[in-house]
């Protein structure tokens, strides 16, 4: 062995005391640091629970006085045998433990029968049950305000009873209980890494955020509170309470403590439980008006594990410490190493910078070629929109074409009728015939309006409108197609029916474009009743949901299930070859799409087709609607 051996060893041996000693330390300052931010959020948390548990107390404390005020309670210590009064008060005391959420109201006379109940009508019931020995009954007897908490002896069931007496005059007549159940507070109390329960003033846990815990003692019962247990049946069977198994590690000056739970067993040394293996920090404190203890248990491993990662960053920093001043040692020994480590560094460094160099040029070709497309893709859309706009008013010139036979009979019949009056105006006002003559310039007045009215209309649905949605009444649109296929209805025999649950039906869209969509659909179901006998059309128009529906039905032939699938797609069409582009639907459908609208298509009750128009409906007040 050499000379250096012992010397290392020595070394070994005093860094691992010294690193020791440091993470110790470490352990032991960032410990006592974490518990003391935990006792403090801990006294944040402990005045939230005990100020929700007093407020649901308080809430409901004041209801038996209110309850022995009726006058029908009063009459009842008067009258405890009159069977309508018991059932007058039953239904009343019913109707308040339903509105006010507790979990029964009773009644009980002087010496602890109970004449009246909210669960009067329930399988379990306490009319007739006698609860004299109840503390609460016998503190409202002597004229204080009663309270107790406990397991009812009928309905076993925990809760908090509030008591009052039924005073007349001086005397105390009878006496007025209210139970509140009290459970809904244990959920409320599940926190994650936090536990909560109270105890009574014997010790006896009734509330815990832990359901095991309920029913349990903080602490071993003396004999004598057993017995007093035993008598009131607070807890039914106060024998069966056992301890919770609480032991204290650590107390601290502001009250708090360290505890950890264990299971205590007659047969053998205390064991902890899986829950009881996480230490536990305590905070014990009184709440005010009661003689109850609230208990808050916060999980210190998270303390534990800060005090863990503390060390260990001790203890790393320590042995870097120890490294670097070796590293000075023997700087000279691997100067030259370090050298070299440099430059191989510095290489490294440069052709990291080269690839970056080369890495960020190829982003920038990418970016102006991304670019690039972004503008080509934006002046498609442009070109795309200005040809769907074109296509649009195509469509709407070939429908005008389809009508326009229509149109010039229409305008024919008054221009021969004003030919013929003008003539015979001249004549009569020759003779002197003024009346006849005023008669007959009354008729040319009549009939030159309606030829404007006619040309008005064709002017109107002829010209280019831009894609706009706005408040627009449809029942409005509906009418102006039926107008401009008026005369090609009468010359096809054709019964067109407009049907609207009101005469003002608003919806967001473009007048003029939903008058071309509906005149297509007229012309289309025109052409698929036309081999029919009986010729029948229908629109309908009314609200659903939020939007507006219209519907155009027929009594055609109707469309098969492959049509209905196909039946929106350019270039489709179930008329006959030549008869159309079968683009009409398909620029329809896009037309509605603009405006948040939807076109389908399904079978009519009428035996023919139905096409479904689906808009966004506005909302507008009464007066605006009126002047849409």
């Amino acid at each position: 062995m050499s000379r250096r051996a012992p010397r290392r060893i020595l070394a070994s041996l005093g860094f691992a005391l010294a690193l020791l000693t440091v993470a110790w330390a470490a352990y032991e300052v960032a410990e006592r640091f974490g518990v003391s931010a935990l006792s403090q959020n801990t006294a944040h948390r402990f005045e939230l629970y005990s100020s929700s548990l007093q407020n649901e107390l308080r809430r409901n404390e004041h209801l038996p006085t209110l309850v022995s005020l009726n006058a029908d309670v009063k009459a009842l210590m008067l009258k405890p045998q009159d069977a309508a009064l018991r059932f007058q008060v039953n239904r009343y005391l019913q109707t308040v433990s339903e509105r006010t959420g507790v979990a029964a109201i009773y009644v009980m006379n002087r010496q602890g029968l109970t004449l009246a109940a909210s669960n009067w009508n329930q399988a379990v019931s306490f009319i007739d049950m006698n609860f004299a020995y109840r503390p609460y009954f016998q503190q409202a007897l002597m004229g204080q305000p009663g309270r107790f908490y406990g397991i009812g002896t009928v309905s076993r069931e925990a809760g908090f009873y509030f008591a009052r007496g039924i005073e007349r005059g001086d005397q105390i007549e009878g006496v007025v209980a209210v139970k509140v159940n009290l459970d809904k507070l244990d959920s409320s109390w599940q926190q994650p890494g936090e536990k909560v329960l109270v105890a009574d003033g014997s010790g006896v846990v009734f509330l815990a955020s832990e359901p095991a815990w309920k029913f349990k003692t903080v602490g071993p019962l003396s004999p004598d509170t057993l017995k007093r247990l035993e008598a009131t049946r607070q807890y039914t069977e106060a024998g069966a309470l056992a301890p919770l198994g609480l032991i204290e590690q650590e107390v601290f000056q502001d009250g708090t403590s360290l505890v950890n739970f264990v299971d205590a067993r007659d047969d053998g040394p205390p064991h902890y439980t899986t829950m009881g293996r996480a230490s536990y920090l305590s905070r014990r404190q009184p709440i005010p008006g009661t003689d109850w203890f609230l208990y808050v248990f916060s999980e210190t491993a998270y303390s534990r594990v800060l005090a863990e990662i503390c060390a260990a960053v001790a203890a790393l920093t320590f042995t870097l410490s120890v490294v670097v001043f070796l590293y000075f040692l023997q700087r000279r020994r691997f100067m030259r190493d370090e050298l070299l480590a440099k430059a191989a560094l510095q290489r490294a460094n440069d052709e990291l910078e080269e690839k970056v160099e080369l890495r960020t040029e190829d982003l920038l070709d990418a970016n102006s070629q991304l670019q690039t497309e972004i503008t080509e893709r934006k002046r498609a859309e442009e070109t795309l929109k200005a040809t769907l706009d074109e296509l649009v008013h195509a469509a709407k010139m070939a429908a005008l074409g389809k009508i326009a036979t229509g149109i010039t009979h229409e305008l024919n019949q008054p221009l021969a009728a004003l030919r013929t009056l003008s003539a015979n105006t001249r004549v009569f006002m020759e003779r002197g015939d003024q009346a006849t003559a005023e008669s007959n310039l009354e008729m040319i007045e009549h009939l030159a309006e309606h030829m404007g009215k006619i040309t008005s209309q064709l002017k109107r649905f002829a010209r280019k409108s831009l894609a706009e949605s706005r408040p627009i009444n449809v029942v409005t649109a509906m009418n102006n197609a039926a107008f401009l296929l008026a005369q090609v209805t009468r010359e096809r025999q054709t019964e067109i029916s407009l049907q609207s649950e009101s005469e003002v039906l608003l919806a967001l869209c473009d007048s003029n474009r939903l008058e071309q969509v509906l005149v297509n659909l007229l012309s289309n179901a025109l052409d698929a009743v036309a081999r029919c006998d009986h010729r029948l059309i229908e629109v309908r128009a009314h609200r659903e949901n939020e939007g507006v529906t219209l519907e155009v039905h027929d009594s055609g032939e109707g469309l098969s299930e492959q049509a209905i699938q196909h039946l929106f797609e350019p270039f489709f069409t179930t008329k006959e070859q030549g008869a159309g582009l079968g683009l009409g639907l398909a620029i329809s459908a896009d037309i509605l799409r603009e405006f948040g609208g939807i076109l389908t298509a399904t079978s009519s009750p009428l035996g023919g087709a139905m096409f479904i128009i689906n808009l966004p409906g506005a909302n507008l007040s009464r007066d605006e609607a009126l002047h849409v």
